[in-house]
């Protein structure tokens, strides 16, 4: 009998630490709210820790009592002493213990509402894209899409709207989360604190894609995020442009330089220095570049973007070409 209850509660142990594992792996990595890598983030982890221990403490009084009262307590309370437990366990200790987690989450406030600073961004969300214009004081504004780079120690304030419908730009690892709401202009303060390269998302259903709408966040140091927004703002060069300019691409993308001013799709000046392509989905290849030129409804369903499958492949392969250039 001892040894079976041994190798039960062997058991239970080992059952435990396996779901404890798994509930830790979400707890790191790009995209993780509790790996902060950014003041706002910080406060948010550590509010998070602080209402889980609160929520912790709540549960074992109230198994604890449970269990008391089905194995301790063989007679029934007096009238006197269940009115006591009901006042300080139903009542009093759920208000102060509730009452001390309110003021705790109301202390940040001004934090994670703090004034911008010396950046601005303005971000539109769209199905199922994101349309960057980084505003430097002083400085004409940097148009850019689907991707985030910025200075590490520097405050920055995004200013979120919608084209369509409601989207939600959310860097867990930096910040919380803002709905982003067609016709309203909400705003929303970050700084990153650490160099590194962090996952963002749209944590909104806003159709077919929704899933597939994300974005690199690139944070650098403030000298190398200064020389890559100068890059940034410059125009891309004019040489191997034809293809790409022959089959109506400027219609719907702008490449500052050349004759390509459509709006209806990302800002592609610059293109080839990103990360990732459509959004976060696809590493940025030349393979990749082809596959979405002419599978895009297949690696991007609902978007506004037609496949060109019928392109002749090697005309296909001069515009990724060219696009995979433009850094």
């Amino acid at each position: 009998m001892a040894r079976k209850r041994y190798q039960h509660t062997v058991q239970v142990i080992r059952l435990v630490a396996l779901v404890q594992a798994v509930l830790l792996a979400g707890c790191s990595g790009p995209q993780s709210a509790l790996d902060a890598a950014g003041e706002e983030a910080v406060h948010l982890a550590e509010l998070f820790w602080v209402m889980l221990a609160g929520a912790a403490v709540i549960w074992a009084l109230v198994v604890g009592v449970a269990v008391f009262a089905g194995r301790f307590q063989k007679a029934p309370l007096g009238e006197r002493a269940g009115l006591r437990l009901i006042l300080w366990g139903g009542a009093v200790f759920p208000t102060v213990v509730l009452a001390g987690l309110l003021i705790h989450g109301l202390r940040l406030m001004p934090v994670l509402r703090a004034p911008g600073g010396d950046l601005r961004i303005d971000v539109v969300g769209e199905q199922f894209w994101w349309r960057l214009t980084y505003r430097p004081e002083g400085r004409p504004p940097v148009v850019s899409a689907n991707e985030v780079r910025l200075p590490a120690g520097t405050r920055v304030e995004f200013r979120l709207d919608a084209a369509d419908v409601i989207h939600s730009f959310w860097i867990p690892s930096l910040g919380g989360k803002m709905d982003m709401i067609p016709g309203r202009t909400n705003r929303l303060v970050l700084l990153a604190e650490k160099p590194g390269v962090y996952r963002g998302a749209c944590a909104e259903f806003c159709g077919t894609s929704h899933a597939l709408m994300a974005f690199d966040v690139v944070v650098m140091e403030p000298q190398a995020f200064a020389a890559w927004l100068e890059r940034e703002a410059a125009d891309a060069p004019a040489g191997g442009s034809e293809a790409f300019i022959g089959n109506g691409c400027g219609g719907c993308h702008t490449v500052r330089g050349i004759e390509a001013k459509g709006v209806i799709g990302p800002d592609l000046t610059h293109v080839g220095g990103r990360r990732s392509l459509g959004a976060g989905i696809l590493p940025n290849t030349r393979e990749n570049l082809i596959r979405f030129i002419t599978e895009t409804e297949a690696a991007k369903p609902g978007v506004r973007m037609p496949s060109f499958h019928a392109l002749p492949p090697a005309e296909v392969a001069v515009i990724a070409d060219y696009l995979g250039s433009l850094r």
